[in-house]
């Protein structure tokens, strides 16, 4: 009977040393689980910001480039007037150049 007390002690501390054993294990991949769990929150919110940065750098490549629209709609309206002002003083020589044709047309009485 002593002996099969003694074997019970013996499964039982086996089975103890084993259970220490697993713990232990079991203690180490939850540190190491919790060590990952904080790299990647920490790798989520640097993404989170990286994308927070990368929509205020689009907002203002936005702003810069509508500026230079309306600044490039200004210089083409200017230019446009120009170019109509010019149309309109060639229109006007070319009457005059017009009115020149007919003045020489006109016979000449006394000469």
């Amino acid at each position: 009977m002593v002996q099969h007390v003694e074997q019970n002690l013996q499964l039982m501390t086996k089975r103890a040393v084993k259970a220490e054993n697993s713990a232990t294990k079991l203690k180490q991949e939850n540190a190491l689980l919790q060590a990952q769990l904080k790299n990647y929150k920490t790798e989520n919110e640097a993404l989170r910001s990286g994308h927070s940065a990368s929509l205020a750098i689009m907002k203002q490549n936005a702003d810069i480039a509508l500026q230079n629209l309306l600044t490039v709609i200004t210089s083409s309206q200017s230019s446009i007037k120009q170019l109509v002002s010019g149309a309109e003083s060639l229109q006007l020589v070319a009457d005059l150049l017009k009115s020149i044709d007919k003045i020489s047309e006109i016979p000449d009485d006394g000469h």
